[in-house]
């Protein structure tokens, strides 16, 4: 399966959107944005996967191979997923992210991309009573995530 993807982030008018006193789960930091990977893993569903320092979860894609992963535990955050409906969310101005980290990613685009589908489908199946895992993994692994503002762009 291709996927169109690509990295990005995500402009003030994304924050302004969506202000983290409304929206507390959703990444934040004064004065920065987060790069990202944006992925259309279904027609005209987009997701945007954060890239962090520290993750301490599974509902990631670890980096292994960069100087910054044998320091941190780096990475791409499915659990702080966004879904992008409006193109004036994705910024012009050009991410920048660790090299290393950059070739993984791409190395690994399949792997990563087919998780984080799986991560937002199982979301979905289970909003829409299609219980695919328990209400206990459903709850370790969505609790925080900011999946929960987008059920009007995931059709839920």
């Amino acid at each position: 399966m291709n996927y169109d993807f690509q990295l990005v982030r995500l402009t003030s008018l994304f924050y302004q959107d969506y202000p983290h006193s409304s929206y507390p789960e959703i990444l934040s930091k004064n004065s920065r944005t987060y790069n990202c990977f944006l992925f259309e893993i279904w027609k005209d569903i987009f997701v945007c996967v954060p890239y962090r320092t520290e993750i301490n979860h599974k509902y990631s894609y670890r980096f292994k191979h960069s100087a910054r992963s044998r320091q941190h535990k780096s990475g791409l955050d499915f659990s702080k997923a966004v879904i992008i409906s409006n193109p004036d969310y994705i910024s012009h101005t050009a991410a920048v992210i660790d090299t290393d980290e950059f070739r993984e990613t791409i190395a690994n685009i399949i792997h990563i991309a087919t998780r984080v589908s799986q991560y937002v489908k199982d979301y979905i199946d289970y909003n829409k009573g299609i219980h695919t895992i328990s209400e206990q993994e459903y709850t370790r692994r969505y609790q925080y995530s900011p999946l929960k503002y987008f059920h009007r762009e995931l059709n839920i």
